[in-house]
């Protein structure tokens, strides 16, 4: 029997947007029957592989698969932080055994750098054992660190726009909030996502690009102490009267309790502190220098799944990479990432291509140091240059039934297991 059947999974965290590019991946395949049989999705992730878990997304409604656009982080087929690590051989031997059981032949994964380097060994290991496998990974991650910082394999990464504009949009709001509690809370300080990269909170600037408002951006990257922080304010109160603080989840200001994931990444919402309280108690603590006191703010997780804030030009790229990853697939493309590169020229336009994904997932993109002002507090005119088209020009139209919004419900059909029950390696 041909090996033409596809499993498609998701890793890592959640975006506005991920399911618009497994929208693209789901459509493409059903374009092409010659190609691709039935597509799959590892449910959960790479777990639902190892558990033989295979969700049937051909036999979805296409109502429902269309819907995946405007449905937002990883409910509809799930992700995982569980990571196949290089010891781990019994872990990788049942991958390609669920494989070749079900007679895949395409393996698509959607994550960060570390997706793309477990896509990459699976395609090794595959050929070792003569599963003829094409495997083609789909970039994702809100934080905008895949790729390099020379932006020549990725120029941005789906997810990253959209968080981009709920930061805009939701820096405006907080702008009104502190404008009229002033003279009770001068200070209103605000957390970003992004770990120990600037993208996210380097976004807030885009709300006010013409430095209208009293606004502090702090970047992980800046390298500000908490009393180098608490001088920016009080001079920012001392001129205006008032000051919006935006800062990293990741500014290192002490021990916060951190906790870490598989992969070894910090998981800042489940630290004992966040750095903006650390922030606000230490500015309450050596005082104001006008009447009130600093307050807080930490948005969390809907960052990445309040799809009323999705940017259209994100949904779409990331529809369009999902489609790229399909296409590059059907081509035999295998151990490739597509990829969206930016055209040069005034006028924003993409294009989208591939690049290896062992560059991708030996690659870490940093925030580009000159994005940074000298005072560590706010960010260039070429990052606004750089991250404005990411954040469209409209609202992304939701469907509403009975004033609820209507996200894609995919029906539980899995593919018959036919393998003996297993148990991840790193679970025992």
């Amino acid at each position: 029997m041909k090996n033409n059947n596809v499993v498609v999974a998701q890793s890592g965290g959640p975006s506005p947007v991920i399911n618009s590019s497994l929208r693209g991946v789901v459509e493409t395949c059903r374009a092409m029957p010659d190609v691709f049989g039935t597509v799959y999705a590892g449910y959960h992730g790479i777990e639902g592989v190892l558990k033989e878990e295979l969700l049937d997304l051909s036999a979805q409604e296409l109502d429902e698969i269309a819907l995946l656009s405007v449905t937002p982080a990883a409910g509809a087929i799930g992700t995982c932080r569980y990571k196949l690590q290089k010891g781990n051989t019994e872990d990788f031997e049942r991958v390609i055994e669920v494989f070749k059981a079900h007679n895949v032949g395409y393996f698509l994964y959607n994550g960060g750098n570390d997706s793309m380097d477990t896509a990459h060994k699976i395609a090794e290991l595959a050929a070792q054992r003569g599963l003829d496998l094409v495997a083609v990974g789909i970039p994702k991650t809100i934080d905008n660190d895949v790729g390099d910082s020379e932006f020549k394999l990725i120029d941005h990464t789906p997810g990253y726009g959209s968080v981009a504009r709920y930061w805009a949009l939701m820096v405006q709001g907080a702008e009104e909030e502190n404008r009229g509690s002033s003279p009770a809370d001068p200070v209103l300080v605000l957390q970003a996502m992004g770990r120990r990269i600037g993208f996210i909170p380097a976004a807030a600037r885009l709300a006010d690009p013409n430095h209208e408002m009293p606004l502090l951006i702090v970047l992980a990257e800046s390298g500000l102490t908490m009393p180098d922080i608490a001088d920016r304010v009080n001079d920012m109160l001392k001129e205006r009267g008032r000051a919006v603080v935006v800062v990293s989840e990741g500014l290192k200001v002490g021990d916060i309790g951190e906790l870490k994931d598989s992969f070894g990444h910090t998981q800042f919402s489940s630290s004992q502190i966040t750095v903006a309280q650390l922030l606000v108690n230490y500015l309450n603590q050596v005082g104001l220098p006008v009447h009130g006191s600093a307050r807080g703010n930490v948005p969390g997780t809907h960052q990445r799944h309040d799809i009323a804030y999705a940017s259209t030009v994100d949904l779409a790229e990331a529809y369009a990479v999902g489609q790229k990853a399909a296409l590059l697939a059907a081509e035999g493309e295998s151990g490739y990432m597509s990829t969206i590169l930016r055209n040069p020229g005034s006028i924003y336009s993409v294009r989208y291509d591939k690049v290896p994904l062992e560059q991708v997932a030996n690659s870490e993109r940093t925030f580009p140091k000159g994005w940074i002002t000298p005072d560590g507090t706010d960010v260039t005119d070429e990052f606004i240059a750089y991250a404005r088209p990411l954040i469209g020009e409209d609202w992304p139209s939701i469907p509403l039934v009975d004033g609820r919004q209507r996200f894609a419900r995919l029906k539980p059909l899995f593919a018959e297991q036919r393998l003996l029950e297993y148990l991840p390696q790193a679970y025992r």
